[in-house]
């Protein structure tokens, strides 16, 4: 499955804990994953406090802040990839950090109008798109090709751990930091300090990149940049057939992130619980990557995304039978299993086939198709539950997923026979 993975023998994470530097962007991801679940509950959080837009129902308001929130990873996705390839991947970092903590602090100086908040988000997200490619570059170059699938594995389960408590425990900390710096500055105030704490972890670390030739003459000109990453992408079909699977499963998650709220009605939950399905398939990710991390070099050659998708296949079709809650939430973990043994394989997969150079790129590239193809899933999945019921959309999406797992897996074979 992955032709330029040498056969040496890595010792999973072990290898990982004695890399100063890999430890460092891994501790520094972390706690700015935090603040970024803590600042989104924050703007939530704030609402309350901003009168609506003119014309804006209040109950609108939500809606309206998560669309600013992702509308610059759309637009922004490719760019930022493209910079992370032109400048030093730290200073990117840190410097996405310090800007996203001095914006932050901002907020209680602007006048409490929705529009400035809307603004202030839109800016946070915008310096976002380039903190996360740089991060995904990054890891290449402070890890051995050996233990590439380790890194992504660690990174995979941490970045879903950090979703799970992150917004678990953004509002008791908010509420803490009321109560001990002030209720005017103190909720921005310990999200300031955690990007700001982000950026002193990742300060320290050394990496060494090489740049290609021609690349400093070819700085200031990002739409040669971009053709130039699409060129790369339609000669190596291998990263392409990686992405439209990474591009698939995150698909069929925005579609459960919609249909768990139905699925917690079904089970008598309330609707606000819904997110025990989406916490159990987290904490089956999590597994999923240590499993992968720990006995990378045994699972070598194994088709672990059909295993995947095979596995999430199964468990949709399943689901529409069970009435069970504790057997739903072992099924969610079993689909969050299936989801690591795509995504870290894949991700791996990319790192290794693209060039250093190309990294930023086509990382940037990648986010950027991931976030557009979300938006489909996410509109039309309610719609097609009132219309076709829940049973029969579930089943029609582990049609679909199997589907896709069959195509990739045959298609990688076919892709790997023509470069052999």
């Amino acid at each position: 499955m992955f032709p330029t993975e040498p056969a040496a023998v890595n010792n999973g994470f072990g290898a990982l804990l004695k890399n100063r530097n890999f430890m460092l962007l891994w501790i520094g991801q972390l706690v700015s994953q935090l603040a970024d679940k803590v600042f989104f509950v924050l703007m939530i959080a704030l609402l309350e406090n901003y009168p609506p837009l003119p014309g804006l129902a209040e109950s609108s308001m939500h809606s309206t802040l998560m669309v600013v929130f992702t509308i610059p990873a759309i637009l922004f996705g490719s760019a930022g990839g493209i910079f992370v390839d032109l400048w030093p991947k730290k200073l990117i970092m840190v410097g996405s950090d310090v800007v996203r903590g001095l914006l932050t602090l901002a907020i209680p100086f602007l006048p409490r109008e929705f529009l400035f908040l809307l603004i202030l988000v839109f800016a946070i997200s915008t310096v976002t798109q380039f903190f996360a490619p740089a991060e995904q570059a990054a890891i290449p170059l402070l890890v051995r090709p050996e233990n590439l699938m380790a890194a992504n594995a660690l990174f995979s389960s941490t970045m879903m751990g950090a979703l799970i408590v992150g917004f678990a425990v953004g509002e008791p900390i908010l509420s803490l930091s009321k109560d001990f710096l002030g209720e005017q500055y103190g909720q921005e105030i310990i999200v300031t300090g955690l990007y700001f704490l982000s950026a002193a972890m990742m300060q320290p670390i050394t990496m060494s990149e090489d740049k290609a030739p021609g690349t400093q003459q070819d700085k200031g000109k990002p739409w040669a940049e971009l053709t130039e990453s699409l060129r790369y992408l339609k000669k190596n079909r291998l990263v392409v057939n990686a992405m439209l699977q990474l591009v698939t499963l995150y698909c069929v998650f925005a579609a459960l992130t919609v249909l768990t709220i139905r699925l917690a009605e079904d089970f008598g939950l309330k609707e606000k619980q819904f997110g025990f399905f989406l916490a159990a398939a987290g904490v089956g990710m999590v597994l999923g990557a240590g499993i992968l991390g720990h006995w990378s070099v045994k699972l070598h050659g194994k088709p672990l995304p059909l295993i995947g998708f095979m596995l999430m296949a199964l468990v949709l079709g399943v689901f529409t039978f069970t009435h069970n809650l504790l057997l739903a939430l072992g099924l969610c973990a079993l689909l969050g299993v299936g989801a690591a043994f795509i995504g870290v394989p894949m991700q791996t997969l990319i790192q290794q086939q693209a060039p250093p150079n190309m990294h930023g790129k086509v990382f940037g590239f990648q986010n950027h198709a991931v976030n557009i193809a979300l938006s489909l899933p996410l509109a039309i999945t309610g719609p097609l539950t009132d219309f076709l019921g829940l049973r029969t959309v579930l089943i029609a999406m582990s049609l679909i997923v199997a589907t896709v797992g069959v195509w990739a897996w045959k298609n990688t074979r076919r892709v790997l026979q023509d470069v052999i």
